[in-house]
């Protein structure tokens, strides 16, 4: 079996500090309320890049080392027979299509929820969302599987569909369902992950005050975006001593 174990043993390129970074990403997700039961993080092999690193079918809180698993392009799980996520194609999909993207997280972000389904388009309306940008895209699974699915993401041939509509944004919206956010490193994508939340929360409480709501530029997005990836480790290292609290 391929598992966690087996990287301090050479079988597997994946630095060992990566893997604990992973258990963490799903436990500070967890505590800052991204995921619940439900969501899931990954990782692509930072040495086999064909490859990448999700749970096995948990709870993100209960995640631990040898609960990761090495999966390929393909959605299949590198010789192990624990059940998988069954929106691991989403992941799949992404790194296939994006060799840009090194961590992706999906969640059910009750604030971004309404954003998928209401016409209001999710933008940035603070420093720290300047990853959101522009036209933020938002994936029908009606238009690629019809009107009686259940809106997950179950294999390959719609998770490319997801990845199309993903295109070379940071984030895409799914109708009635939650949001998959993507980044160059582990940390980046949980940032993000955690900060769209807030945006969210913000542009609906602005939205309540006035329809003159002041969004950010394209260029101040930018500007922002590369002035707050310079400090996420300092929100990393927090996120991580709050919630080893917990686990």
């Amino acid at each position: 079996m391929t598992n966690a174990n087996n990287i301090e043993h050479g079988d597997i390129g994946v630095r060992s500090t990566d893997l604990s970074d992973l258990v963490d990403a799903n436990h500070i997700l967890f505590n800052q309320a991204v995921v619940d039961a439900f969501g899931h993080v990954s990782m692509r092999d930072s040495i086999r890049r064909d490859r990448f690193w999700l749970s096995a079918s948990k709870a993100p809180a209960l995640v631990q080392r040898d609960d990761l698993i090495s999966f390929d392009f393909n959605g299949n799980p590198e010789s192990d027979g624990r059940p998988a996520y069954l929106e691991r194609f989403i992941h799949a999909a992404i790194y296939r299509a994006r060799p840009d993207v090194m961590a992706i997280v999906h969640s059910h972000s009750k604030t971004v929820i309404p954003f998928g389904i209401s016409g209001v388009s999710l933008r940035p309306v603070c420093h720290m969302c300047g990853f959101i940008k522009m036209g933020t895209p938002v994936f029908e699974i009606r238009e690629h599987a019809g009107t009686a699915t259940d809106l997950l993401i179950r294999d390959l041939r719609l998770g490319t569909s997801f990845a199309d509509c993903l295109g070379s944004h940071n984030l895409a919206l799914m109708r009635g369902h939650g949001i998959t956010v993507v980044g160059s490193d582990l940390r980046q994508a949980v940032f993000r992950a955690i900060y769209v939340e807030v945006n969210a929360r913000l542009q609906i409480e602005s939205l309540r005050l006035s329809s003159d709501v002041v969004y950010l530029t394209d260029e101040e997005a930018d500007a922002a975006d590369a002035a707050a990836d310079k400090q996420i480790n300092r929100a990393w290292d927090l996120w991580k001593q709050q919630s080893a609290t917990r686990f």
